[in-house]
């Protein structure tokens, strides 16, 4: 090797090669084997199992090598299409950073390819990691909750029959005011087929004294306060530390239902879980949750057309956005938001692919979250395509717009944020700018 390719290959230009005779191949790499016992296992009790294991939402369970065998291809179908698991942020566009991201990173998903490709091989049952263990038949996003509040009573959803909006109020249980960390609210076990979505309140009276900072999504006169969002597929809400919701004792909580018939009579004890921070801990900050920048009243959605809708929201107070999540119905495909500064720049938070059987709530890790001024304008754009080619499309024929029901239309972002103080506003972005330069 001359001293000038030494130099190149020193600096990762170029790589020292072994000469080879000419008219001759150079020796491929050693293929690294790949097995389910050491290398996929692991994989799937992280990311896949959740779901994927008796009595949950995945159509197959994926528990040991016997399970996953006969769907290998499957597997790495939906994998390297990252349609599994269901996470649908846009991995080269905006914030990328998590909380509970159960996504596969690039090495995993080529993890699984490689395996399938070499035949599926089961490996030695030495290398098996120990079998995950799961609290119980129903798990929590969440984690294991302090307190369950369930609707007074079943409610049964006839096996045909048009849909079905009722509320049922169901007495808390809470014997001392707590302050609210996570949330997650869910149907009963076996009735996700027959939930379109399901909303919670809190019903309590709150003294001004009382109140957290940037508590505005009280409308003048109610004692409501909104709680959580089921929608199929749906995780939970993780608030971050310093912001909460006041619970009071004897708080009573409102289920708002909309049920949705599914070919087979079904019961549903609708439920939500919560988390509470440690007695004597007061957070400063109410956590909002709305739907926001809307394209509602804008949706005209011809038959064989994708159509885009834009929506926008102003947020008059300086804001820290803590998750994020789209809402359309069957023809949704795709949102992305975008903040417009007061500077007239723009900021890309994220996109995403929307999937109607996966409501996810996408919760941002503390140090990327957003910290947007006051006079930001949040933007919402959202793709519906109403062609033949969309397979969750329930009929390409015909113009569609927006609705309640769920062979309508929606388009809006649902956001969840806290309003800050000046001052508090600009200390957290000091202190992100300076952890960030270090």
């Amino acid at each position: 090797m001359t001293g000038f390719s030494k130099f190149m290959a020193a600096v990762g230009l170029v790589a020292a090669t072994t000469a080879v005779p000419s008219g001759q191949a150079p020796a491929a790499a050693p293929v690294k084997p790949v097995t389910f016992t050491k290398d996929v296992a692991p994989i799937l009790q992280r990311s896949c199992q959740n779901c994927h294991r008796p009595d949950q939402v995945g159509p197959m369970s994926l528990m040991s090598y016997e399970d996953a065998r006969p769907y290998a291809r499957s597997i790495k179908a939906k994998t390297t299409a990252r349609l599994m698991p269901p996470w649908h942020i846009e991995r080269n566009i905006g914030i990328q950073k998590f909380k509970d991201d159960p996504s596969l990173t690039d090495d995993e998903v080529a993890t699984i390819a490689a395996w399938v490709d070499q035949g599926a091989p089961k490996g030695d049952v030495k290398d098996m990691p120990a079998p995950r263990k799961f609290d119980d038949d129903d798990i929590w996003h969440i984690g294991k909750p302090d307190l369950i509040v369930e609707i007074p009573q079943n409610h049964v959803v006839p096996a045909a029959g048009p849909d079905v909006f009722i509320d049922y109020i169901a007495d808390s249980g809470l014997t001392e005011d707590r302050y609210v960390q996570a949330v997650e609210t869910k149907p009963g076990p076996g009735a996700r087929t027959v939930m379109h979505h399901l909303l919670t309140y809190l019903i309590q009276d709150v003294d001004d004294g009382e109140k957290l900072v940037g508590i505005d999504d009280v409308r003048a006169g109610s004692t409501e306060t909104f709680l959580n969002e089921y929608a199929v597929g749906k995780n939970g809400d993780i608030l971050p530390e310093g912001t909460g919701k006041l619970m009071k004792a004897g708080a009573k909580v409102r289920f708002n239902i909309h049920y949705h018939s599914s070919g087979r009579e079904t019961a549903d004890r609708s439920r939500v879980a919560l988390k509470f921070y440690p007695k004597g801990y007061k957070p400063k900050y109410h956590q909002i949750s709305l739907q926001i920048a809307h394209a509602d009243n804008q949706l005209d959605l011809p038959a064989g057309v994708v159509s885009r809708s834009d929506g926008y929201y102003r947020f008059d107070k300086p804001v820290h956005v803590t998750a994020i999540q789209a809402h359309m119905h069957n023809l949704g495909k795709r949102m992305c938001l975008e903040a417009i500064l007061p500077t007239n720049t723009t900021l890309q938070l994220n996109c995403m692919g929307w999937d109607f059987n996966w409501h996810k709530v996408y919760n941002y890790a503390d140090d990327v979250s957003p910290l947007l001024p006051a006079g930001t304008v949040l933007h919402s754009i959202l793709w519906h395509d109403n062609t033949k080619a969309n397979r969750a499309n329930p009929d390409p024929r015909n113009w569609r717009g927006y609705g309640q029901r769920t062979i309508d239309e929606m388009a809006f972002a649902w956001i969840t944020w806290s309003n800050l103080d000046e001052a508090d506003f600009k200390a957290m972005v000091a202190e992100r700018q300076k952890r960030n330069s270090n």
